[in-house]
This record gives C-alpha cells, structure tokens and sequence, in this order.
C-alpha cells in the first residue's frame, strides 16, 4: 500500500475561498469567552477587510496578524 503524504496549506476561512492563509484575525464573544480567550479566523489578502468588517461590527475582533504556520 502506498502513502500519500501530503501537508494541508491553511486556506482562508471566507466561505468557498481556498486562497493561502495570509492573515490571524484573533477574536472573542465577550458575552461567552474570557478577555483572554481567543478563536482565530485566517484570511487570505482579498478577504481580510471583509472577515475583519464581520467580526468589528460584532464587537468581536481582537487583533489582526500576520500569519505564519507553525
């Protein structure tokens, strides 16, 4: 039996995207997270600005980073 080995590229979490993760959008739901509780959304460049604009009329969006896969 042969292996396929392989390594899954992180992709953007915008709904049907599969561009390359480019961006962390570190977010909460103060109502149910801590303060220092965070969930991580990734965007690729075109659809950084549209996840970011969700999350900050939410009052959910934290912080936004450069990503890089561990």
């Amino acid at each position: 039996m042969t292996e396929s080995v392989f390594e899954d590229e992180p992709i953007c979490s915008a709904k049907g995207c599969t561009a390359p993760a480019e961006w962390a959008l570190r977010w909460n739901n103060p109502r149910i997270h801590t303060e220092e509780r965070r969930k991580t959304w990734l965007a690729c460049d075109a659809h950084r600005a549209q996840l970011s604009d969700f999350l900050s009329a939410r009052g959910f969006l934290r912080e936004v980073e450069p990503f890089s896969p561990a």
